[in-house]
């Protein structure tokens, strides 16, 4: 990957995220809502394996996760990480709104 091609990712993730989270944030009034929920879509996002699977087959999905989070290159790391950073931006940002008066956020 070139870093021209990894400095595009990394901002498209924080700010796709940042955005979700920000809707979420409005529609549901919960501050933190992404930053919950983005393990789960980044798990999503890396492995393969059903939704399901980890319900019904727990021990052989657990562990093909564990195997692809093992084999990840330290740019999907970083872009991933992003996206998380977006998330909790989101919620920050949301949690200063709120403080400075703004009812409908």
């Amino acid at each position: 990957m070139t870093i021209p091609i990894l400095i595009i990712s990394m901002l498209l993730f924080f700010v796709l995220f940042f955005g979700i989270g920000f809707i979420l944030n409005m529609l549901l009034r919960m501050t933190w809502i992404m930053g919950i929920i983005y393990p789960i879509i980044a798990i999503l996002i890396i492995d393969n394996v059903r939704f399901a699977e980890y319900f019904t087959n727990s021990g052989d999905a657990f562990q093909k996760l564990g195997v692809r989070l093992s084999s990840l290159h330290p740019s999907d790391i970083t872009i991933l990480s992003f996206g998380f950073l977006g998330a909790l931006a989101s919620g920050a940002a949301m949690k200063m709104l709120r403080s400075k008066g703004y009812r409908m956020f």
